[in-house]
């Protein structure tokens, strides 16, 4: 028996219009270096568009207080070492990331002062040490592929391409490169370049005596066909660029020890590191040294692998440093995101209880540790991690309650967890149901993540509560390929796409047919990017769906191999062939939905963000082309001026008329029909 709760369905149920406007996220945040407080973004919609402001509440609770305001989106919130100031990114809402500039503001209140003022924006403020200067990275340096004079507002006469890495998915064409600045922290301030050259600095931090910084980046000669990014140094004052730590795959997010002698960071070392290799911990000496992995027995990544868009945060979840000898992570496992306390010596511990945990980012200061997660299906709260006198790991105590207040006016749908035999061995899935229902089969729809190297988590998910709330069971296993149980889950995906995933998917589907769960003859298959790919396959392997959704997915290998920013390298890690032979090709095409389009019968939706260029619009098309000759039920809807994820970041009445086609669409063809 999953529950004996009563079968009577709620009368007043989610649709897209009320969730999407509804729905507050909290984006980014920071602890202070004392503790003391926490300052946090948190993303609202108002009169149909976005607004996000500041908020700050204490580390013993209360109430949290507003910071900015305004037509605003403000984020990335630093504390200055002193607890005076906050810096922030400021852009207007509905802008472009160019507009987007770096600002102060009194912890105290008052209004805020701009300090950069870059002609391509600022990004990611950092404090120094000492409180007097803020790193920052910015576009900077001539077009990359102008050809002729640039000018504002007028078309290029026309691009010269050169290298495969001249795009990625929400930038479009990579004009210019990010590179990192200083600027003293005042309004008006003049930056100063620390790098330049054909390469983009990522994530940054300072050194703890304020002479210099380190950075990731990938210098190589073309990142999109052999990606390899390592750490750097370069002194606060500008001057030489030096190699910090570098490993055989990649490495990246460093953090420096408060005592300036080590640097945590992660990565893989493993040349061209195919999907089942784990990212994992490391930590090296700042002034030399080979760097030590510290979690190379876990067999599990670290970082925030299992998903939930209601859990999302814009700061990368990296390591941060505890005390000297010991650092925080997010470690994913079954299905979750936990909190894990790591020391130099390798000891690995949770710092809370797994429980039904999605971990998005953590902040340490002064030996404390908060944390952004969903918690048993709800969207992202801000949380402290407090120690237990009598127990190895502590308990979480919320900080904050506007990050998932707004669920409370909707019904939380029952969220269960089961353990199946598939064809692989032991699989997990999570069972999304109507908050009221009982264990009688109910119309379900089959939800396949994407990645594939993604991972269904306890809760947080906007699709399934809209479905739940109408009546829908939305089963979410965590097929081979899914990340968060361990490395040979994931191994067994290699170069068998459409194979072992499709099989341990509608195993999922037999399981919950046979526990009395689901009804037969009402089952719907959706999934997005990966998830869209398995369902086109899907449907095109099985007339057993009555409905599908596949939201930018792929329906042809062999073009998505160039077409996709990153395919050339992803395809040749994910074993999936190239088009540079003939067997190549054909591995491709045999695993491409549109090579057996015959057979798709099953009335499709076809969902398309038109400047998503992880699953190009062209793709798309040929699947949608080849459906209307075959004079197939068909539909594709287009979403100007979106990119891969739209459905948690597009423009908030496009992500309603996505999720409210979405139930038209399986209402009309899934519950239509009668057992």
């Amino acid at each position: 028996m999953l529950g004996t709760m009563p079968r009577t369905l709620p009368r007043t149920l989610p649709n897209g219009r009320e969730l999407v406007s509804a729905q507050a996220a909290i984006e980014s945040f920071e602890l202070s270096r004392d503790g003391s407080l926490v300052v946090y973004a948190r993303r609202t919609v108002v009169g149909g568009h976005y607004r996000s402001h500041l908020w700050t509440v204490g580390w013993s609770g209360g109430r949290a207080r507003r910071l900015t305001d305004g037509l605003t989106r403000d984020g990335s919130p630093a504390i200055s070492p002193d607890g005076r100031l906050v810096a922030f990114v400021r852009g207007p809402a509905g802008g472009t990331a160019g507009e987007a500039q770096i600002w102060l503001t009194p912890l105290t209140g008052g209004p805020p002062r701009q300090v950069t003022r870059m002609r391509h924006g600022a990004a990611s403020p950092r404090w120094s040490p000492d409180g007097k200067l803020l790193a920052f990275t910015a576009q900077a340096g001539e077009h990359r592929f102008a050809v002729g004079t640039e000018v504002k507002g007028k078309a290029l006469r026309a691009r010269r391409i050169t290298r495969t890495d001249f795009r990625d998915d929400e930038s479009g064409h990579l004009a210019r490169r990010a590179h990192l600045f200083v600027a003293a922290a005042r309004a008006g301030a003049r930056p100063h370049q620390l790098t330049s050259g054909d390469f983009d600095v990522t994530t940054t931090c300072w050194a703890p005596d304020g002479t210099w910084l380190a950075f990731a980046a990938d210098m190589g000669p073309d990142r999109n066909i052999s990606p390899r990014s390592q750490l750097f140094r370069v002194p606060a004052g500008g001057g030489e660029v030096r190699t910090l730590a570098s490993l055989a795959g990649d490495a990246d997010r460093p953090a420096i020890s408060p005592d300036g002698r080590q640097i945590a960071f992660v990565g893989t070392d493993v040349p061209d590191p195919a999907d089942h290799v784990l990212t994992g911990l490391w930590v090296a000496p700042v002034e030399g040294g080979a760097p030590r992995p510290l979690t190379a027995e876990l067999d599990r990544s670290v970082g925030c692998d299992a998903w939930a868009d209601m859990v999302q945060t814009d700061d990368a979840p990296g390591p941060l440093w505890i005390d000297n000898e010991t650092v925080a992570v997010i470690i994913a496992s079954e299905g979750r995101n936990v909190p894990h306390r790591v020391t130099t010596a390798g000891e690995i511990a949770p710092l809370v209880p797994a429980g039904r945990l999605v971990g998005a980012a953590l902040a340490t200061g002064a030996g404390r540790v908060v944390l952004a997660a969903g918690n048993d299906r709800r969207a992202a709260e801000i949380y402290a991690i407090e120690a237990s006198e009598h127990e190895s790991v502590g308990h979480l105590r919320a900080l904050t309650r506007n990050g998932s207040g707004w669920q409370d006016r909707f019904p939380l749908p029952r969220w269960d967890e089961l353990w199946i035999d598939g064809p692989g061995g032991r699989m997990q899935a999570w069972l999304a149901s109507p908050a009221d229902a009982g264990d009688e089969p109910l119309p379900t729809i089959l939800h396949i993540h994407g990645g594939p190297t993604g991972g269904w988590a306890p809760g947080g998910a906007m699709d399934s509560t809209m479905l739940a709330g109408h009546g829908y069971r939305v089963l979410m296993p965590n097929i081979r390929g899914s990340n968060t149980f361990g490395s040979d889950w994931i191994r067994a995906l290699d170069g068998r796409w459409g194979d072992v995933d499709a099989a341990d998917a509608l195993a999922a589907v037999d399981h919950v047919i046979a526990r009395g769960l689901a009804d037969p003859q009402r089952l719907g298959v959706m999934g997005l990017s990966y998830g869209g790919y398995l369902t086109q396959w899907l449907v095109g392997a099985t007339d057993r769906f009555s409905g599908a959704v596949a939201e930018n997915g792929v329906a042809n290998q062999v073009s998505a191999w160039a077409n996709s920013y990153f395919g050339v390298h992803y395809n040749r890690r994910a074993k999936l062939g190239d088009p540079l032979s003939h067997e190549g090709m054909v591995q491709l095409w045999s695993t491409s939905p549109l090579s057996n389009v015959a057979s798709i019968t099953t009335p499709l939706l076809m969902l398309q963000a038109e400047e998503d260029r992880v699953c190009p619009m062209s793709d798309n098309e040929q699947l949608f082309t080849a459906l209307r000759v075959l004079g197939r039920e068909v539909e594709f809807i287009t979403y100007p001026e979106e990119h891969h994820e739209m459905k948690s970041t597009g423009r908030p009445d496009r992500r309603i008329d996505r999720m409210e086609r979405i139930l038209a669409w399986f209402d009309r063809w899934v519950r239509a029909i009668e057992g």
